[in-house]
């Protein structure tokens, strides 16, 4: 398994410091550790509206000379809007996100069902679009089964776009729309009856679902459908000598079974990326923390996941325990 970063992270919107270009976050992901960097296709870093011809060609040969794989395009996707306007103007988005991975020379790009957009200009801190997160066991009505085929429909089209450039979309479990789980995910994909649709399944996203039980079926039910993964830099901090440890997840207040989850993806022969993104407002003492706290923070979480890695590779199907935790010197010594 490989290591990349997630574009977000640098975008300015989560703490009080200037937004990293491509280019420079190429350069970041190295000097961190990173393996790769997947592009978040969006303003002010990533959006195809902004990125000339001439800038694509400057990224795809800056990860180049630096050795850092350009991993995914990652959409923000809305395919379950009411209004056909809406829906129409998701699509024409889609298609110069499929236009900016094919430039890049990206063959994955992530999408979201109903993605609820981020408030951007009326905070110090961008802000996430009221939404429900659900639960895995709600009870559909119809209006849930016309968002649901709305979303069903629009990534069919988007994905025959997708195959005409020898694209793979990869449909995150991400709320709302799709219940927390990797059930719903799966179900859609199934649906979408489309060979280059797959699975961006995110252990986080299963919420207080957190067993070996439930793991091991998630990984064995989605299988090699499964091309990515992201984990979350914002819930890694380190303990007071110095050890890299998982905190509670704000989700829903738990601790998210990584150990468990990278066990059985090595299991199931994942061989693509690990992507870290910091996606909610970095805080230090209060106050709105600045660019070198996100480093530290996406600096931790690598090193702990690493850690995690070389374990789950080392014991050869022992099963670490969620209070896992590894030493930065020995994750940074794996690099």
């Amino acid at each position: 398994m490989k290591f990349a970063l997630l574009t977000v992270s640098y975008s300015g919107l989560f703490y009080d410091g200037p937004a990293l270009s491509v280019v420079e976050q190429i350069r970041r992901a190295k000097r961190l550790g990173f393996d790769g960097l997947s592009i978040e296709a969006k303003r002010p870093v990533g959006s195809p509206l902004d990125l000339s011809p001439e800038d694509r060609t400057e990224i795809r040969d800056v990860a180049a000379r630096e050795g850092i794989a350009l991993c995914a395009v990652e959409s923000m996707s809305n395919f379950a809007s009411p209004f056909m306007e809406e829906r129409e103007n998701n699509l024409a988005m889609m298609k110069e996100v499929l236009t900016l991975a094919q430039d890049l020379q990206i063959d994955l790009v992530k999408v979201f069902a109903a993605w609820p957009g981020i408030i951007d200009d009326e905070d110090d801190t961008g802000i996430y679009g009221a939404y429900e997160r659900g639960k895995h066991y709600k009870r559909l009505y119809p209006a849930d089964l016309r968002r649901w085929n709305r979303a069903v429909a629009g990534i069919r089209q988007a994905a025959d776009w997708a195959a005409d450039r020898g694209l793979t979309l990869a449909l995150q479990n991400h709320a709302p729309l799709i219940a927390p789980g990797y059930e719903d995910a799966l179900m859609m994909v199934h649906e979408i009856e489309r060979t280059n649709v797959k699975l961006c399944l995110d252990a986080p996203l299963f919420q207080e679902r957190q067993s070996d039980d439930y793991i091991k079926e998630a990984t064995e039910k989605c299988g090699d459908r499964i091309v990515l993964s992201h984990y979350g830099a914002w819930n890694v901090g380190l303990s007071p000598d110095g050890t890299p440890v998982q905190q509670l997840s704000p989700s829903f207040g738990g601790l998210i079974n990584y150990p468990a989850y990278l066990r059985e993806l090595e299991r199931a022969g994942y061989d693509g990326f690990l992507v870290s993104e910091y996606c909610l407002p970095c805080i230090k003492n209060h106050q709105l923390a600045g660019i070198e706290d996100i480093d530290s923070a996406n600096e931790t979480a690598l090193a702990y996941m690493k850690g995690l890695v070389a374990t789950t590779a080392a014991a050869a199907g022992a099963r670490p325990t969620l209070t896992h935790t590894t030493s930065m010197a020995a994750s940074r010594a794996t690099r």
